[in-house]
C-alpha cells in the first residue's frame, strides 16, 4: 500500500486530530474574513460613502479572490509542498487584513481585500487536502466535518469582535483578524508537517527521514525506499492501463457541479434570509433571530455529518443531506410566521447545509491520486466560490424582477436537490464507495 492507504486503514492518533485541528484553525480565518465585512459594512459604507453597489463589489471582491487563490496557487502545493503554500497563503493572508485596517479609501481596501481572498484561496485549498491525507479512512468524515465547523467558529467571533467595535472604530475587527492570521502563521510554522503524500510523490531531500519521523509521530512503522518504489510502481502501472486525463474529466466535473450547487445553497441561504423575512412581514429582530438560528445550526452541522460518514459512505450520506437540507429549506420559509418554528427549522437548514459543504470537501480529496490532489480540489473549490458570487446575484436579479421570498427559497432548494443527482453518477468514480473500502472502514 501507499502511505495514504496505510494511513487510512490505520486507527486515528493524537498526533493527526492535532493537525486536523491546525487545519480548523485555519479554516477559522475562512469564517472571520467573510463575516468581518458582512458585520463592519455599515460603519465602512458611512466612512468612505459607498453606494449599495460599490458595497457589494468590496464584497465581491474578496469572494473573487478567493476563487482565484483556490485555482490559481494550489496547483504550486502539488509541486512545492502543502506547507509552503500554506505559510506564503497565511502571509497573504496576514498583510491583507492589516491592510484592509490601515485602507484610506475603498479602492485601497478592494485590493486588499482581494489579497486576502487569495491568501483565503490557498489556505483551505491546502488544508481540506492535509486533514484529508492525515485522516484514517473510518474517520475522514469526522475530521473533514471537525474542520469545515471551523468556519462558523471564525464568524462566530467575528460577529462578537464587531459588537465590541460597535460605536468605535470598524478597523478594529480587521485588526483582530490580522493578528490572528499572523499567530496562525506561527504556530503552523512550528507545529504542521508535511503531507507524506507528498513527500512520497515528489520526494524532495531528506524526504525518507522527514516521512519516517511524521509515521512515528503518528505510530506507524517506517518506510523504505523499496517500499515507497513498489508503491509507486504499482499506481504508475494503473496509469499507464487507464490515463489520468480520461479517468478523471468525468468525476472532476461532476464534483464541480457538486460544490457549484451546495455553495449557491449555502450562500443565498446565509446572505439573503434576514432581508426576504423582512419583506414577509416579520420585524427586523424576529429576522435577525431566523439567520442566527441558521448560523447556530451551522456550528454543529458539519460535525454530524462527520459522525453520520462514519457508518455509511461519506457519498451516500452528503445525498441524504442534500436532499434534507432542500426539503427544510421549502419548510423553513413557509413557517417562519410561527417564530419559535421558524427558529426550530432555521437550526436544521443551517446544520444541513454547512453538513453539505463538509460533505464536499470529504467526497473530493479521494477522487484524485496525491500528485493532482490539491490541484484537484483547488479547482473544485473555485468553481464553488463561482456559485457563492452568481447567488446572491441570481436572487437579486429575481427579486428585482417580482420573485416572492418563497418562491426564491424553492428556487434555492431545487438547486441544492441538484447535487444529490450528481452524487448518484459519482459512484462510480468514488473509491469509498468500492466494497473492500466499505468493509476496511467498518472493521
Amino acid at each position: 500500500m501507499n502511505l495514504t492507504e496505510r494511513i487510512g486503514a490505520a486507527p486515528m492518533s493524537g498526533y493527526q486530530w492535532l493537525i486536523v485541528a491546525l487545519c480548523t484553525f485555519m479554516n477559522c480565518l475562512d469564517g472571520f474574513d467573510v463575516m468581518a465585512v458582512a458585520f463592519t459594512g455599515p460603519s465602512v459604507t458611512d466612512e468612505f460613502g459607498l453606494s449599495g453597489s460599490e458595497f457589494g463589489l468590496l464584497v465581491s471582491v474578496g469572494l473573487i479572490g478567493m476563487a482565484l487563490g483556490s485555482m490559481l496557487l494550489a496547483p504550486f502545493a502539488d509541486l512545492i509542498g502543502r506547507r509552503p503554500l500554506i505559510l506564503i497563503s497565511l502571509s497573504l493572508g496576514t498583510i491583507g487584513m492589516f491592510g484592509a485596517a490601515l485602507a484610506p479609501s475603498m479602492a485601497v481596501m478592494g485590493v486588499f481585500r482581494l489579497l486576502t481572498g487569495i491568501g483565503v484561496g490557498g489556505i483551505l485549498a491546502s488544508t481540506n487536502v492535509i486533514a484529508s491525507e492525515f485522516s484514517n479512512a473510518k474517520n475522514r468524515g469526522l475530521a473533514i466535518g471537525v474542520f469545515t465547523a471551523g468556519y462558523g467558529i471564525g464568524a462566530t467571533v467575528a460577529s462578537v469582535v464587531a459588537r465590541v467595535a460597535v460605536g468605535g472604530d470598524w478597523r478594529i475587527v480587521f485588526y483582530a483578524g490580522g493578528f490572528a492570521t499572523l499567530l496562525a502563521l506561527i504556530v503552523i510554522a512550528l507545529l504542521l508537517p508535511e503531507s507524506v503524500a507528498y513527500l512520497e510523490q515528489r520526494r524532495p531531500q531528506g524526504a525518507l527521514e522527514r516521512i519516517n519521523r511524521t509515521l512515528a509521530r503518528i505510530g506507524m512503522d517506517p518506510v523504505s525506499w523499496a517500499d515507497l518504489d513498489e508503491a509507486a510502481a504499482r499506481d504508475t502501472a494503473g496509469q499507464t492501463r487507464s490515463g489520468w486525463l480520461r479517468q478523471l474529466l468525468t468525476p472532476t466535473v461532476l464534483l464541480w457541479v457538486t460544490f457549484i450547487t451546495i455553495m449557491f445553497g449555502f450562500y443565498f441561504v446565509n446572505s439573503w434570509t434576514p432581508t426576504l423575512l423582512v419583506e414577509e412581514g416579520l420585524s427586523e429582530s424576529a429576522a435577525v433571530t431566523a439567520g442566527m438560528a441558521i448560523s447556530i445550526g451551522g456550528t454543529v452541522g458539519s460535525v454530524l455529518y462527520g459522525v453520520a460518514a462514519r457508518v455509511r459512505t461519506p457519498r451516500v450520506v452528503l445525498i441524504g443531506f442534500s436532499l434534507l437540507a432542500a426539503a427544510m429549506m421549502v419548510v423553513f420559509i413557509v413557517s417562519t410566521s410561527v417564530l419559535w418554528l421558524g427558529f426550530g427549522i432555521g437550526v436544521l437548514v443551517g446544520a444541513l447545509i454547512n453538513g453539505c459543504i463538509a460533505g464536499a470537501y470529504t467526497v473530493g480529496p479521494p477522487l484524485y491520486p496525491a500528485h493532482l490532489r490539491s490541484v484537484g480540489m483547488g479547482w473544485a473549490l473555485g468553481m464553488g466560490r463561482i456559485g457563492a458570487i452568481l447567488s446572491p446575484t441570481v436572487a437579486g436579479m429575481l427579486k428585482d424582477a417580482g420573485a416572492s421570498a418563497t418562491q426564491l427559497y424553492v428556487g434555492a432548494a431545487v438547486v441544492v436537490a441538484i447535487c444529490a443527482i450528481v452524487l448518484l453518477g459519482l459512484r462510480r468514480h468514488d473509491p469509498e464507495s468500492a466494497p473492500a473500502v466499505r468493509e476496511a472502514t467498518a472493521a
